[in-house]
């Protein structure tokens, strides 16, 4: 019998091995290893909520992952195709996110600071 000592996930424990020669293998049962403590759960980033929006509604969706830095618009407001609603940081650079048509903005689901995931709903535009 051998007695091996190993480090796994930061937890020590050791081992016994007993070496055999025949082909048949023997189960050798022991008391079960200690279980490291469970790390507690993190509350995932609620996500942006699906607007309620008219019939025929185009959705903005965020194109990447990232962190909400401006918020040009809100609900009510007149936009044209290409006009700058949002300015979303993604790895340390501004992107703008521009209305994709003409329409009045239905509702904006956003707020700046906000952390958004990659097609989370930033506006709904009518």
């Amino acid at each position: 019998m051998k007695r091996f000592q190993i480090t796994f996930k930061g937890q020590v424990y050791e081992l016994e091995v007993e070496e055999i020669s025949s082909s048949a293998p023997t189960i050798k049962k022991s008391a079960p290893a200690p279980v490291p403590n469970a790390i507690p759960a993190i509350a995932p980033t609620p996500k942006a909520t699906e607007p309620v929006a008219p019939a025929g509604a185009q959705i903005v969706l965020a194109p990447m992952p990232g962190k909400i830095l401006a918020v040009n618009i809100k609900a009510g407001d007149v936009v044209k195709r290409g006009d700058v609603i949002f300015i979303l940081e993604a790895m340390k650079m501004q992107n703008e996110i521009m209305a994709n048509q003409d329409g009045q903005i239905s509702s904006v689901s956003v707020t700046v600071g906000q952390t958004v995931s990659t097609g989370d709903v930033l506006a709904a535009l009518g």
